[in-house]
């Protein structure tokens, strides 16, 4: 009797566990169903509201945002025999957030204990795609605006610093010449059609003249000019055969638009439409003067302060680009609350972020958490502010046109609890 008493309480409990697995398993698939909703739906937060003077069918409030990750974290735990569920998202994220929790509490009824109450609980994130951070620039073919130099096409902040070495070659009684820049990949075909041999032309798609970094430069009489001073500009011989070949590798995963003053320097242009007025010309000379995407920085100091000047954080960070006071004093800014100067001083240490992680997400993976925290796994670390914070960044890319922020569209959906 006492063997067959033992087998029974064993057996109440074995059913007591797997109802517990049971709803853990309700809950990882809610908070699953609940992320890819949100996935889905996150892009539209960041497309404007009004095209043309009339409502933007594409454009999605938060509010219709976050009532679809929960009813689609409902719907699933539901469907999958859970009563009690709550969906909640555990990051106050001013703009949009990317975790979601799942919450189920049920009864459990086990043999000679009765109902015994039970939660579980499961979050999942949008995290930005894992990329590479190699020295020379990556991705597919650039699509973003264009500057002409001597008829060729390149990325307009190519385009200024080519103006730059040709001006100091000139002044050395070098005259540079461009023989080719950008090749889209269509025309890389066509020119490895005629001259098939990798070690001299590459095949298309693996080109770097379509990402509108590259520059063939000429005469032969140049190449010795070149070889002593392009460092300095910031262009680097791609090839050790082919002296006419030089990248720009200053931001060279960065694809935005650079913003140019105007003349009165009262507007800028490829300053986004959601920079107030009085924020613009900063934005525009420190994109130029760093090479730094204006709608990345502008997108930046949106997500940090909202253009606030003079915010403050818990955490002590200060003015429109949250510079905390030891990060401020590194990159030589003396007022934080000064707003010209702060946007400086942002597009510098983004400057010198892309520098050093070669690519969008890890500079501002960076910003956030600290070059350190980037550096150990040369990822966006798994701090949930953190990754909120790149993918929100990315979202307004997206809708402000960047072609950086076509990696929104990536985000990936992971389980993390």
């Amino acid at each position: 009797m006492a063997v067959l008493a033992g087998a029974l309480v064993l057996g109440g409990l074995a059913r007591g566990i797997g109802a517990h697995a049971d709803s853990q398993s309700a809950a990882d698939l809610a908070a699953l169903a609940a992320a890819r909703e949100l996935r889905d739906r996150y892009p539209r937060l960041f497309e404007p509201p009004l095209r043309d003077g009339r409502p933007n069918p594409a454009h999605l409030e938060r509010r219709d945002y976050l009532a679809a990750g929960v009813a689609a974290g409902e719907g699933t735990a539901r469907h999958n025999g859970a009563a009690d569920v709550r969906v909640s998202y555990p990051d106050a994220d001013p703009i949009a957030p990317t975790r979601v929790r799942v919450t189920i509490r049920d009864a459990i009824v086990v043999a000679g204990a009765g109902s015994v109450a039970d939660e579980v609980v499961a979050e999942a994130e949008l995290s930005p795609p894992s990329q590479s951070t190699g020295s020379a620039p990556s991705g597919d073919e650039y699509r973003g605006p264009f500057a002409l130099r001597q008829g060729k096409k390149m990325r307009p902040d190519v385009a200024m610093a080519f103006d730059r070495i040709h001006a100091a070659a000139r002044a050395d009684g070098v005259e540079l010449m461009i023989a080719s820049a950008f090749r889209t990949n269509a025309e890389q075909a066509a020119l490895y059609a005629a001259h098939p041999d990798p070690a001299w032309v590459a095949p298309p798609g693996e080109s770097l003249h379509r990402l509108g970094t590259e520059l063939d430069l000429g005469p032969a009489s140049a190449y010795r000019w070149l070889a002593a001073n392009a460092s300095r500009f910031h262009f680097v011989r791609r090839y050790a055969n082919e002296p006419w070949h030089y990248g720009y590798s200053f931001n060279a995963a960065s694809r935005g638009v650079v913003a140019t003053a105007s003349a009165d320097g009262s507007a800028a242009r490829a300053v986004p439409d959601f920079v107030p007025s009085r924020f613009a010309p900063a934005f525009a000379r420190a994109a130029q003067r760093w090479s730094v995407s204006a709608t990345l920085l502008a997108a930046q100091a949106y997500r940090e302060s909202g253009f606030n000047p003079f915010a403050r954080s818990r955490a002590g960070a200060l003015g429109i680009a949250q510079f905390m006071p030891a990060t401020a004093r590194a990159i030589g800014l003396r007022d934080p609350l000064d707003a010209d100067a702060a946007i400086d001083a942002q597009a510098h240490l983004m400057r010198d972020l892309l520098r050093r992680f070669g690519a969008v997400e890890l500079a501002l993976a960076a910003y956030n958490a600290g070059p350190a925290a980037v550096a150990r796994c040369l990822c966006v670390p798994r701090i949930p502010e953190t990754q909120a914070y790149v993918a929100a960044i990315l979202g307004m890319l997206r809708g402000a046109g960047d072609p950086v922020g076509a990696l929104a569209g990536g985000l990936d959906v992971r389980l993390i609890r």
